[in-house]
């Protein structure tokens, strides 16, 4: 149980926070806002590129027309940010660059979800792979074509860093880039980024709230969808305690509340228990400032080893109820197939591609080709790859 909470909201920040003044700047010199925090600016970058508005038609784990209900890349990256902003403000970290970091978490993710990565990383094998993690990178360095005087958003060194390592350190010390996805080492700045190394306790917290977000949004949805039922969650810890207790507390009340309150509850317990076990390890280690986390060895911003092994139980029930269920497997086949067909025909006949792409590609089947393939499929909404492969294939939708 987390600790209780009595810390002041001050809004100052902690010696260990990412403080804007001291930024590493950017790969290309601009003159900074008289207005707005580096990370201020960073973060409406990403939600002025086009990269963020097509999230709003990306599937979570339903496909677009499933539901108008249901979670897309758009709402989840929003609950992302508002959870790490609390988590932030608590914390005395950097607001802004914990939003920028939750709102950019996703930007790479291909349509459908993780069957639409699924796919396009097999076809892309032979062609350097596909990592939407990596491809968020490419977006913002360099596909996003907005300014006069660079490719890409020209983010900040911390932003940068905190998309590359939103899963920890990206390789061992004295471990070379050899193995790591094209999208990354195609980035002329990738070892700037110091890969061996935590990333900031904002990146950190925005990770973290990545994981209570979307467990507790399939929780909703699941429910929501009827895959399960709130019964089927009174066997899981935590879970099965908060539905219990609001059960317990209001008799009679109607599921769709009942959901609601139980997961408001299980959210808020879990943000305490990230503010109860960072606490404990910030006190441990006394950073004195930024890099003190980055190079502290051990992530710092976590749950706590009963809170992980609730989290475990509620992935292991989504993953068997919820993720394989055969409603979502019929519809992830059909998502794969739609890439993998697509994919396959633009790679081998590019002259189907729209001209600004076309002008990229350089034959049937070459490396270059396939990177600029992949680019193009991996940009598009669902709903634009399903009328994409309509167009390609067939005078009927294959989705009815």
């Amino acid at each position: 149980m987390a600790p209780a909470l009595t810390k002041p909201i001050t809004g100052d920040l902690a010696p260990y926070a990412t403080d804007p003044s001291a930024t590493r700047g950017r790969r290309h010199d601009e003159m900074e806002s008289r207005t707005r925090s580096p990370y201020q600016r960073d973060r409406d970058r990403i939600i002025h590129s086009g990269a963020f508005r097509r999230l709003k038609h990306k599937t979570q784990v339903f496909v677009y027309h499933e539901g108008d209900y249901y979670r897309t890349r758009l709402t989840h990256s929003l609950e992302v940010a508002q959870i790490a902003r609390s988590l932030s403000r608590f914390l005395g970290l950097d607001e802004d660059l914990a939003e920028a970091l939750a709102l950019a978490h996703d930007l790479g993710h291909t349509p459908f979800g993780h069957a639409g990565e699924d796919a396009l990383a097999e076809c892309m094998e032979g062609y350097g792979g596909f990592d939407h993690n990596a491809q968020t990178l490419r977006i913002v360095t360099r596909l996003e074509q907005r300014y006069a005087d660079f490719d890409g958003l020209n983010l900040t060194w911390e932003t940068l860093e905190g998309v590359v390592k939103h899963n920890g350190p990206v390789i061992a010390q004295g471990e070379g880039t050899d193995q790591l996805p094209r999208a990354f080492r195609e980035y002329e700045g990738l070892a700037s980024l110091d890969l061996h190394t935590y990333a900031s306790l904002e990146a950190q917290v925005a990770a973290l709230s990545d994981d209570i977000a979307y467990n507790n949004h399939d929780i909703d949805d699941g429910l929501r969808a009827g895959l399960f039922t709130a019964d089927d969650l009174m066997s899981l810890p935590l879970v099965g305690d908060m539905f219990r207790e609001v059960h317990d507390a209001y008799p009679g009340l109607a599921p769709r509340r009942l959901r609601h309150e139980a997961i408001r509850r299980l959210i808020s317990h879990m943000v305490e228990d990230v503010i109860g076990e960072t606490t404990r390890r910030l006190e441990k280690i006394q950073p004195g400032n930024s890099d003190d986390i980055r190079n502290a060895g051990m992530q710092i911003a976590s749950f706590s080893e009963e809170m992980q092994a609730h989290d475990r139980a509620l992935k292991s029930f989504l993953l068997e109820r919820m993720y394989r269920h055969f409603q979502v497997n019929r519809m992830m086949s059909k998502a794969k197939r739609v890439m993998t067909e697509v994919f396959e025909l633009l790679v081998n006949e590019p002259t189907l591609l729209p001209n600004e792409w076309q002008d990229m590609t350089d034959g049937p089947r070459t490396v270059k080709t396939a990177e600029t393939v992949c680019d193009y499929v991996a940009g598009m909404t669902d709903r634009f790859a399903i009328e994409e492969h309509r167009r390609l294939f067939q005078p009927d939708p294959i989705f009815r």
